[in-house]
């Protein structure tokens, strides 16, 4: 079952969707208030109907109403902007607790039991909090059907909390201009009941047989399309924000070590270094900065395994 929308996905939808429209109501109002008094004086006050100016003097009553009544519009939008806002702020203690990894351009979910993934899995009718964190720039994670959304700020903690009710698959975006591959920032949340969630979060048998059956070259491709390399490293050839996988391993290549040039061979050192040291050794031709390390997030036999793939591209 995909669902783009639901009327009521999350806990947050309908103090979101109130405010709206009582906003949009407002507005709308006031879009054909002013539009048909506009009209109508173009017709009534038009030079042909009234060729000699008339001075109207000012009113008083008229001054104070236009102020008093905008003033308690404003104040009416406030309140329900604000109660449907101030709830977000305040996660339940019981809240499932997931923290969520953003980098260019991908997220990663990763759950208290040690498992990773790339789509958001979440129990329905149970809180959840996600622990937000950037490793580069700011990106910002945003859910339309559940009505939330959070900056994930490089350096700050965020979180952002819902309830998801309805069951089904719903888009994740992210909703902050963060680079070149912006756009491909898109993931997906599954919410299960909770019986279904128990059984797949304590689950280890698939990730298991995932490990044992899987050679290194495919564990390494999968551990790679997880944490988003192919986003800025091509496998065919062609120039991204890094250079290209292809037939890079066993090669030299020209890089830039504490301001010097050196050529340097790309063997297991080298690929390991790069990982968890991406800015010791800079390839000729690409800029600095714009890979984070990866020390802490891949354990060295998931480094081993991304060199075994990376053998493989020929």
């Amino acid at each position: 079952m995909y669902i783009l929308a639901s009327p009521q996905a999350s806990n947050f939808v309908e103090g979101v969707d109130k405010a709206f429209i009582i906003i949009f109501a407002v507005c709308f109002f006031f879009l054909i208030g002013l539009t048909a008094a506009m009209i109508y004086f173009i017709f009534r006050y038009n030079k042909k109907r009234n060729p000699k100016a008339t001075q109207i003097e000012g009113s008083t009553t008229l001054e104070i109403v236009w102020t008093v009544i905008p003033t308690i519009l404003v104040l009416v939008l406030f309140y329900y902007g604000w109660a449907g806002w101030i709830p977000m702020k305040t996660a339940p203690k019981d809240s499932f607790e997931i923290d969520v990894v953003a980098r260019m351009w991908n997220f990663t979910f990763q759950y208290e039991n040690g498992k990773r993934t790339d789509t958001l899995f979440v129990p329905q009718d149970k809180p959840v909090k996600l622990n937000l964190k950037s490793l580069d720039v700011v990106h910002s994670l945003y859910i339309p059907a559940f009505r939330v959304k959070e900056d994930v700020v490089p350096g700050r903690e965020k979180f952002l909390w819902f309830t998801p009710t309805n069951e089904g698959i719903y888009d994740l975006f992210c909703a902050e201009y963060c680079g070149l591959q912006h756009s491909y920032m898109i993931n997906l949340v599954k919410v299960m009941p909770q019986e279904e969630f128990n059984t797949w979060y304590t689950d280890t048998t698939q990730q298991a047989a995932s490990e044992n059956i899987d050679s290194p070259t495919e564990a390494g491709k999968r551990i790679m399309t997880n944490i988003g390399c192919f986003a800025c490293h091509s496998q065919d050839g062609s120039k991204l924000v890094g250079p290209s996988f292809k037939g890079i391993y066993g090669h030299e290549v020209t890089v830039k070590t504490g301001g010097e040039t050196r050529t340097v061979m790309v063997d297991d050192e080298y690929i390991k270094r790069s990982i968890y040291e991406p800015n010791a050794d800079v390839v000729e031709g690409f800029n600095k900065g714009l890979m984070v390390s990866y020390q802490g997030q891949l354990t060295d036999t998931e480094v081993e395994q991304i060199i075994e793939y990376l053998k493989t591209l020929k």
